[in-house]
């Protein structure tokens, strides 16, 4: 009997086109890994490995790959610049029911061809314009659901569930787009935030619902630094048929203080065997003064696993003990069968913020290797109780650098400027406590690793993250004085209502804008969990698409996306330069780039159909990077038979870095020159005043 997730994987009209060996790889890879031929999760699969057995394409062909499609949302046509800059497209498309299915940033849930990229329905949920969320119109995905109990013909036995960033959830039938009738009231629940709003999209949804025993979970994202006694976190779960309300569990422990948040904006993943439900919680409000919530605020910044039936409480990892640095979990907790070296263990594999991996026992959560509580500065603002100690991985090294000095900074031309930034802030290193003098947050607040996740394969026991490495400097301002405060030009401000404190978050760059620390400022790595080593590093993305002149500096990109790993031993990402890369797995070797309309800054996934490989990637660039936006899903395959290559698809070969040290050179020299240029004429000007 063939395997189930072969049955599954479409045939192509002339069966000849699917070579033996092609065939040979797919039965190959099926033993030894969870099925991948379709993308029925999120994550690729319920744990979030994001890995595909698919093997068609490798290290041999990826030079071959060629746009198969490219899907426009319309997006720019419907809206405004100015509404446009208020979006992220981040959206996963899913592969089920024979249909891409994926979200856009105002909750549209669009279906196409995966072999022509043509819709095939369509579904608005009439979002109002008007709502200004907080972490900007958002959806990075939706959840696909089969009733098991309802007859094979019954209209939304299988359905597409979606929240909203005005906090609905919609279900859907998978096959028509159609509002399932039998589910809340006219196919959405709304749900209950608990208390007023500040301004209708303080509180919205932004990554996917997940379900588990015929239970809809959905967290929520909440507005950062605006309030102490901000919205709670509160995760809600409805029934899959009806979507009457199961359960509500709320991550912190009050102990009778009024504290909020600690909310999951982050993915979630799911056991359906154990039945549990794995959350990871964010930093209790407000972010970086603690002073109205002693104590280490249980069960903020912990991965949480809750029985998805009932949501009771089974266990829970703090990772951040009393957190004024937003080092909240960002990431899905992703759950493996890992090689410890004392056996097989089913884990979960927490990235975070700090650069940290956290392999906890599944079932117990208690750390597969050992974790050390270190002790951490102190010395925080007036009134703040920090934690004496915080919780380091023992076993498997920190992704990112953890440390930066005002000797260490840099800059193209202006390189004093950074240091004098460095070198006027508090910097103890991690976990130095936020501070009216300004303190270096390094990792930033944006990681590290970030919504984007890791990817794992389970054949070869490697885990693959991208990284992002920039610095925050946030700087405390005394709530007496944040009446009138008015931040200078690419400072954040948080008034922080009912904190003592207000505060400031700026990335450090220097006045050409170049980031204060050093490349690469992106990049992704490889690392062996059961040695306990990093196999490689390599710089993901150039500034092609961001400086002046289109000048590729080979410095990497801080982007929040995550990779997509596949069988045929390549790694997929995106970065914030308009192309989509392959790399080597084995040796991190970058050996592809596929152009893109903007930049791609989603987590790609892969999928076969009609015994075709395909590569997909959401290209909607990136609003608070300042990239170019747009509205795109582009495809790629191999190039089929007599099919010329496309100019927008290139190999990379760059031995030793040769290529790319070479263009550094020239553009190098390139800016240097206009700087100069500029400098005379400003000097000249001068003169003449």
């Amino acid at each position: 009997m063939m395997p189930r997730h072969l049955e599954r994987l479409p045939r192509r009209d002339n069966a000849s086109s699917t070579s033996l060996v092609t065939l040979l790889c797919f039965v190959l890879a099926g033993l030894f890994a969870p099925p991948a031929f379709a993308w029925e999760y999120w994550g690729g699969d319920p744990g979030g490995m994001r890995f595909s057995t698919i093997s068609q394409i490798t290290p041999g062909n990826v030079g071959q790959l060629v746009p198969a499609w490219e899907f426009r949302t319309g997006d720019l046509m419907q809206h405004d610049a100015k509404l446009m800059g208020r979006t992220k497209f981040e959206a996963t498309p899913l592969l089920v029911e024979n249909s891409l299915i994926l979200c856009t940033p105002f909750n549209e849930v669009i279906a196409l061809d995966p072999g022509t990229g043509t819709q095939k329905w369509r579904f608005d949920p009439k979002l109002s314009m008007t709502l200004r969320p907080a972490n900007r119109y958002n959806c990075r995905g939706v959840a696909y659901w089969v009733d098991q109990k309802a007859p094979l013909d019954a209209a939304c036995r299988s359905r597409i569930f979606t929240g909203t960033n005005d906090m609905r959830v919609i279900a859907l039938d998978a096959g028509t787009g159609t509002p399932c009738s039998d589910f809340g009231k006219a196919g959405e629940v709304k749900l209950d935030v608990g208390m007023p709003l500040l301004w209708p999209g303080e509180m919205q949804i932004t990554s996917p619902p997940v379900v588990a025993r015929d239970v809809v979970v959905v967290g929520s994202s909440i507005a950062d630094n605006q309030r102490a006694a901000a919205p709670r976190g509160t995760v809600q779960a409805f029934d899959a048929r009806t979507g009457v309300l199961r359960w509500t569990w709320d991550p912190l422990i009050h102990d009778g203080i009024d504290a909020g948040a600690a909310n999951v904006w982050a993915p979630m993943s799911v056991d359906e065997k154990l039945g549990l439900v794995f959350l990871p919680t964010s930093s209790p409000s407000p972010d970086f003064w603690g002073g109205g919530r002693p104590g280490n605020n249980e069960h903020a910044d912990s991965v949480v696993a809750l029985r998805a039936e009932t949501g009771e409480l089974v266990w829970a990892f703090q990772t951040v003990h009393h957190d004024v640095w937003d080092y909240d979990l960002p990431a899905q907790p992703t759950l493996a069968r890992i090689d410890t070296g004392a056996g097989q263990r089913d884990v979960v594999i927490q990235a975070t913020k700090q650069g940290f991996l956290f392999v906890l026992d599944e079932v117990t959560g208690q750390p597969v290797w050992p974790v050390e509580e270190r002790p951490v500065p102190q010395g925080g603002a007036e009134g703040e109780q920090l934690s004496p100690t915080q919780p380091f991985p023992t076993h498997v090294p920190a992704l990112v650098p953890q440390r930066i000095s005002a000797d260490d900074a840099f800059g193209v031309i202006s390189r004093a400027s950074c240091h004098d930034k460095l070198a006027c802030a508090r910097n103890e290193g991690l976990y130095t406590p936020p501070s009216t003098q300004g303190t270096v947050i390094f990792p930033s607040t944006g990681g590290g690793v970030n919504w984007g996740g890791v990817a794992f394969d389970p054949i070869k026991q490697i885990l693959y993250a991208n990284t992002l490495r920039f610095v925050h400097i946030v700087t405390l301002i005394a709530a007496a004085e944040a009446g009138g405060f008015k931040p200078m030009p690419g400072e954040d401000f948080g008034p922080q209502r009912g904190a003592a404190f207000a505060m400031t978050r700026a990335v450090a760059r220097s006045p050409l804008g170049t980031l204060c620390n050093p490349p690469p400022f992106g990049a992704l790595v490889a690392v062996d969990l059961k040695a306990g080593k990093m196999l490689w590093q390599s710089t993901l993305g150039t500034t092609e698409d961001l400086a002046p002149l289109g000048l590729p500096f080979p410095w990497g990109t801080p982007v929040a996306s995550g990779v997509v790993v596949t069988a045929g031993s390549l790694v997929f990402a995106g970065a914030l330069d308009a192309y989509l890369r392959a790399f080597d797995a084995k040796t991190g070797a970058e050996l592809w780039q596929g152009r893109l309309p903007v930049p791609g800054v989603a987590n790609p996934m892969t999928y076969a159909w009609q015994g075709e490989q395909y590569v997909v990637i959401a290209a909607g660039g990136h609003s608070e990077a300042g990239t170019s936006i747009g509205d795109s899903v582009v495809a790629f395959r191999l190039a089929r038979t007599n099919e010329a290559p496309s100019l927008w698809s290139r190999t990379i070969d760059r031995p030793g870095g040769r290529l790319y040290a070479g263009i550094a050179l020239i553009a190098l020299t390139l800016s240097l020159t206009a700087a100069l240029a500029v400098a005379v004429r400003r000097f000249i000007s001068h003169q003449r005043v």
